[in-house]
């Protein structure tokens, strides 16, 4: 059986995502949302998500490269002085690995931002981490032990699998292989720590290799390609660029993957293949997978 959650990243960063974010759910097959309660456009997440009760709203926790929620001055081994989070994600791992009083201010940070979400009184669906960075060890340990308190039920595995996602494409092969082959012994770790933390988990997910390019054709190829099992398929939809942007999602095509979500055969596609929608919310009352 082939069960798909679908996803938009990065809401509340801007109107311009949250407004796609909303279309894509309103007009097409999008039917989850991963929320950054520090981004700029939050609160404005959050109203629209309180006005679309079917749209399933996570925590898109953030450790690098964005803002904090705390102030500087409570954690200023994790921030620079404008309360900016490490941009350089290798340097910020060996740094929650091996300093206590990171680590600290890192669990604080976390907290702080459970409880952000838990004041929107949204929901809370599931748990990720901008730049996947909660497959690091540290950084899971910390969601596990303080998302107990605000009811974590599951979390993405980011796993997307070489064979079809090659199939799907067609090109980038050697990245395919690579991020497959490379992550296998971390997913792995991973899988087995939220199993034993009675978390739910999908099986796979589409978007890891194709960040910003989930254009109408990656999309359909990834839904022909779908394995049995519970896939996520994740986007970064946006009406346009903003202000404040990261440098890396410049080449980002956000229009065309706006037009994927919402295109008429993307969906006639999920009906005609029988691909049940889904959500991480559904899959935790089925226990560990």
């Amino acid at each position: 059986m082939k069960r798909l959650i679908v996803t938009g990243d990065d809401f509340g960063a801007s109107t311009s995502v949250n407004t796609a974010i909303e279309r894509a759910h309103r007009q097409g097959i999008l039917n989850t949302a991963s929320l950054m309660v520090a981004g700029a456009a939050a609160g404005d997440a959050v109203e629209r998500a309180r006005a679309l009760p079917e749209l399933r709203v996570g925590l898109h926790l953030v450790v690098v490269r964005g803002r904090a929620v705390l102030a500087p001055d409570a954690i200023p081994d994790l921030v620079d002085a404008e309360g900016n989070l490490p941009s350089a994600l290798f340097g910020a791992g060996l740094r929650f690995y091996f300093s206590p009083r990171v680590r600290r201010q890192l669990a604080a940070e976390i907290r702080a931002q459970f409880d952000a979400f838990r004041a929107t009184g949204l929901t809370l669906d599931h748990v990720n981490a901008h730049n996947h960075m909660h497959l690091h060890p540290t950084v899971l340990d910390l969601i596990l032990r303080i998302g107990a308190d605000y009811g974590l039920r599951a979390v993405r595995l980011p796993h997307e699998p070489f064979l079809a996602s090659w199939r799907a494409t067609g090109e980038g092969l050697s990245r395919r292989l690579a991020n497959d082959v490379l992550l296998r012994p971390l997913l792995a770790a991973h899988r087995r720590r939220l199993d034993r933390a009675g978390v739910a988990r999908n099986d796979y997910v589409f978007g890891m290799n194709d960040s910003g390019a989930m254009v109408r054709e990656r999309m359909l190829g990834f839904l022909a390609q779908l394995p049995d099992g519970v896939s996520e398929i994740y986007c970064h939809p946006a009406t346009g660029p903003w202000a404040g942007m990261e440098p890396l999602a410049a080449g980002y095509r956000f229009g065309e993957e706006l037009e994927a979500l919402t295109d008429s055969a993307v969906a006639a596609a999920l009906a005609r293949l029988g691909i049940e929608r889904t959500a991480f919310g559904a899959l935790s009352a089925d226990g560990p997978r």
